[in-house]
């Protein structure tokens, strides 16, 4: 009977030994200290980033004179790099609130709204291009007095753009794209048993 009541004289003896109670300035001091350590770091590390600086690859992208291939694997490689700097900023921000209320956080604020606007207008321009190249995907040539059907651009960088846009109909997108292929493949075949 004895036992029971050392053991919680002990417990209560070890608990209180163990527990340090600190004030709330304190609390405050070692959070703010924390908050600015990370915030200083992040903030350090989203200002190098810039969206901006992919205009000339962009351009290029836009640039009518350059081969629909071209054009579809810069607007892919652009859209893949604008996306992954604005899952970066989304990252950091969500991680650490209190970036976007930080002073001179303004800078930081726009540069994150500036990826996401230029992400979502890359992918816009990318699907439109996608989809106008899905419109034709054989064209007919014609060779040595024969009319033959070709592939209108090389299929390979067209199934890349639709993988990155993870377009909800990308699975009809590739049955079109494996039919186009089958007829470009099925002439050839034509044409090599006539020779």
């Amino acid at each position: 009977m004895t036992t029971r009541p050392l053991l919680v004289l002990c417990a209560l003896v070890l608990s209180s030994a163990c527990v340090k109670e600190i004030t709330s300035d304190e609390r405050l001091e070692r959070e703010t200290a924390r908050s600015d350590a990370l915030r200083s770091n992040t903030a350090a590390e989203l200002g190098k980033i810039k969206c901006e600086e992919l205009n000339a690859d962009l351009g290029k992208a836009r640039d009518p004179v350059r081969t629909e291939e071209e054009r579809l694997s810069t607007f892919t490689d652009v859209y893949e790099r604008l996306k992954n700097r604005a899952q970066r900023f989304e990252e950091a921000f969500s991680r650490n609130p209190d970036l976007a209320f930080q002073e001179g956080s303004q800078e930081l604020v726009n540069a994150r709204e500036s990826c996401i606007q230029m992400t979502a207008d890359v992918r816009l321009e990318l699907e439109s291009l996608i989809r106008e190249i899905m419109q034709v995907l054989v064209v007919d040539e014609v060779k040595g007095g024969q009319t033959i059907k070709v592939a209108r651009i090389d299929f390979s960088p067209l199934r890349g753009a639709i993988e990155k846009l993870e377009l909800d109909d990308r699975e009809n997108l590739f049955n079109k794209i494996n039919n186009a292929e089958k007829q470009v493949d099925v002439k050839a075949e034509k044409r090599s048993r006539g020779k």
